[in-house]
């Protein structure tokens, strides 16, 4: 079998992934190609890859399928869910919702884990709300889009790999992302101060295509799954503990540490149920159930 995933080696995923492969090849004896890095199929592409069986497993960020099902980025709406208790929770609430989705998708939802929480990755410091108006920022997702606009931001939605470009053309002056991220595309040659937020802690996915998984015995379905339990509540063990190392990790590639203005910390404040609120009008009455069922529970 073939798997495809879209970030590096010594990515935190991709080496809970490994992991994952490694048990199911010993338990159920299903040897998994991993092509890891985009190397083999693009990020946002692998979804349709796994769907078409040109890979039989694939990983994608679950937000940027978010225009076929909003539930699909609630995680990665600012302030819905901060934390790890709260993102965990989370899970557990859209886990029937989810699966159900990606079972209409012809594929099968294998497990989910979180990113860290999010920074602003800026050439300075990020003085005062008055500061960063107009500045062009780098954004993965529709919501956090919305958020930088709201802030005086100029947002830009792109993926992962377009990022270093982008600062080289001066297409952004700065990005909202995970201390994972901008490790992985080395953030201090572009920018020279961190500073962390939390805000979301967006999920990605790993999955297998239906008729793969179907063709597999009993036993072995048994097997991937079991190992799929084991690689969410490992993933969101490694996330957390990757947060701490990874901002001492931009300190040491000589990256200041700031922190959050009171001004900036009352607008997010200010403008966070209203992200709420531009996800609900697009949800399904459904999804906007589990929502509120989740808020309910916080």
């Amino acid at each position: 079998m073939l798997m495809a995933s879209g970030y590096p080696e010594d990515n935190f995923m991709t080496v809970n992934i490994r992991m994952f492969l490694d048990e199911i090849t010993e338990t159920a004896e299903i040897a998994v190609d991993l092509k890891p890095n985009g190397a083999l199929i693009p990020l946002n592409s692998i979804k349709g890859a796994v769907q078409k069986g040109q890979v039989q497993l694939g990983e994608v960020r679950l937000g940027v399928h978010a225009n076929e099902e909003p539930m699909l980025d609630l995680a990665g709406v600012p302030f819905v869910a901060p934390d790890y208790p709260t993102v965990w929770l989370l899970k557990d609430m859209q886990k029937d919702y989810v699966s159900d989705w990606f079972d209409s998708q012809g594929l099968v939802l294998l497990y989910q884990a979180p990113w860290p929480g999010a920074g602003f990755y800026t050439k300075g410091p990020m003085d005062s709300l008055e500061a960063i108006q107009g500045k062009r920022l780098r954004i993965p997702n529709t919501p956090i889009q919305s958020m930088g606009n709201l802030m005086g931001y100029n947002a830009v939605l792109l993926p992962f790999a377009e990022v270093p470009q982008a600062f080289s053309t001066g297409l952004i002056d700065a990005m909202f992302t995970s201390p994972q991220t901008g490790i992985d595309i080395q953030a201090w040659d572009h920018t020279d101060h961190f500073t962390y937020v939390g805000a979301s802690l967006a999920t990605n996915a790993v999955f297998m295509n239906r008729r793969a998984f179907d063709a597999l015995t009993p036993d072995q379905q048994t097997a991937v799954r079991t190992a799929a339990a084991r690689a969410e509540l490992r993933g969101w063990e490694m996330s957390a503990a990757a947060t701490e190392a990874q901002i001492v990790s931009l300190r040491e590639q000589g990256m200041t540490i700031g922190t959050l203005p009171e001004d900036i910390a009352a607008k997010l404040d200010e403008i966070a149920p209203q992200l709420v609120q531009d996800w609900l009008n697009i949800a399904s009455p459904e999804a906007a159930e589990v929502y509120h069922r989740y808020q309910a529970l916080r």
